[in-house]
């Protein structure tokens, strides 16, 4: 049985964490199906990726019952072989990746939204950083995403506390793009991804890749590197076509090229 679901339509690629019965935790099973999810997710069929999941929980992060199972994968395992290829696969995806986090997000499922270029929630989603309640450290790049985003002492804070985190209160500090009402929820995070997907999709995928050498360049780097960028920008069939259409005063139609 798949324990994620996976399917493209209008260029978006639907990936749907599915053990809404264990809220959609992780096991190595559900780790590396949505692995494959995501390098499906590279053919320029898809020029969007939403994931969400199914039920109650976006994700309640790793099944700790097979965490401390003795003929299980092991934590070394469980880091190097699930979650770590997960987050670097978001990351190097050269399109935009939607988290449509629609209940509780906890542990590395916190984190693997988190990961994601644009982090929408319902209103009663909730954001849990439980590593410190069990003995652990935040992992999944918990501890590089979330001091970024919110600054360190807001993160030291959450990371240490355990403190749950309302969608709202996620917002308001800039831990997620937007809340929506739970009603129409994944209405609002499917516009939001079908506007991405009709977008230019290589300028976004330069405009990713610029946000993440920005953590770590200087100045003078940052703005030689957004110059090569640019130049790579300026030469898809996308800037052509976002330039005509402005002077012939009509909706573009980019086509991802």
């Amino acid at each position: 049985m798949n324990v994620v679901d996976f399917r493209i339509e209008q260029a978006v690629g639907y990936i749907t964490l599915n053990r809404p019965d264990k809220l959609n935790s992780f096991n190595r099973h559900m780790a590396l199906e949505m692995q494959d999810a995501l390098k499906a997710c590279e053919t320029d069929l898809v020029r969007c990726v939403l994931i969400t999941g199914t039920g109650k929980a976006f994700s309640a992060g790793q099944d700790l019952a097979e965490a401390v199972d003795p003929n299980g994968p092991g934590m070394k395992r469980i880091l190097s072989e699930h979650y770590n290829p997960i987050i670097l696969a978001i990351q190097d995806l050269k399109k935009p990746v939607v988290a449509a986090v629609n209940g509780v997000a906890a542990g590395a499922g916190a984190n693997i939204a988190l990961c994601c270029d644009i982090v929408v929630a319902s209103r009663s989603a909730s954001f849990i950083q439980a590593f410190s309640r069990i003995g652990l450290i935040p992992d999944s790049g918990g501890t590089y995403f979330l001091p970024r985003l919110i600054g360190h002492q807001k993160a030291s804070a959450i990371m240490m506390l355990g403190d749950k985190i309302s969608a709202e209160e996620a917002e308001r500090m800039g831990m997620i793009y937007k809340y929506f009402e739970d009603e129409g929820f994944m209405n609002e995070a499917n516009k939001i991804a079908n506007m991405l997907a009709s977008m230019p999709t290589a300028g976004l995928a330069y405009t990713k890749k610029a946000l993440q050498w920005s953590l770590t360049n200087s100045l003078s780097e940052q703005l030689l590197n957004e110059d090569t960028l640019q130049q790579r920008a300026a030469a898809t069939e996308d800037f052509n076509e976002g330039v005509l259409s402005f002077l012939e005063k009509r909706v573009p139609v980019f086509k991802g090229k």
